[in-house]
């Protein structure tokens, strides 16, 4: 298994993102549900909020139990939102999680410089790798939710249905109505067979 494979684990196809001593990073192929990142427009970090739950919980439950034997614990940081210094919260233990901003610019393409350096790019970071981080819901390519903060407390930055990086990030409920799409992603064991 190497880098931007595609594999298939329980009922969805994952991308590879990355792999290194026996263990692999994969987030689904494309976008499993629309949901909301919390059930009140509050300000919440990854580590309270509703979807978290729901990843770990409903979505994590689906797996057999020898799929669960192979997902990993994964620690994950949690950084404060770089251009708008929001609170990202603290660090979390997860099965199953949302890809980070710091994250999503790394894996999709490498747009990580960019994501250190507002330049005239108020809000987003729109770039070569755009079509990298693009995902479909259905036949139609859709945003998605990060776990990081955006601009405020009640905000939850995404990538666009065009690709883009949107930093400042889409209120963690109410609007847009659709609620924003989830790419699961996890650290699964890889199997080495003698």
């Amino acid at each position: 298994m190497i880098k931007d494979d595609v594999i298939i684990f329980g009922n969805y196809r994952w991308l590879v993102l990355d792999v290194k001593e026996g263990e692999a990073l994969i987030i689904t192929e494309e976008i499993i549900a629309l949901r909301w990142y919390h059930a009140r427009f509050v300000d919440v970090v990854w580590a309270d909020c509703d979807v978290r739950r729901f990843l770990n919980n409903k979505f994590y439950h689906q797996f057999s139990r020898d799929e669960k034997a192979a997902i990993i614990t994964a620690t994950n940081e949690n950084p404060n939102n770089p251009w708008f210094s929001t609170n990202g919260g603290n660090a979390t233990t997860d099965k199953v999680f949302l890809l980070s901003l710091e994250e999503a610019c790394l894996y999709f393409g490498d747009s990580k410089a960019r994501l250190q350096h507002k330049s005239n790019q108020t809000w987003s970071i729109d770039d070569e790798n755009n079509s990298k981080r693009q995902a479909k819901y259905g036949n139609d390519f859709h945003w998605w939710r990060l776990r990081s903060p955006g601009y405020y407390g009640r905000t939850a930055a995404s990538i666009s249905k065009n690709g883009h990086v949107y930093v400042r990030g889409n209120g963690v409920h109410g609007r847009p109505r659709d609620g924003g799409g989830l790419r699961p992603a996890l650290w699964l064991k890889l199997r080495h067979d003698n």
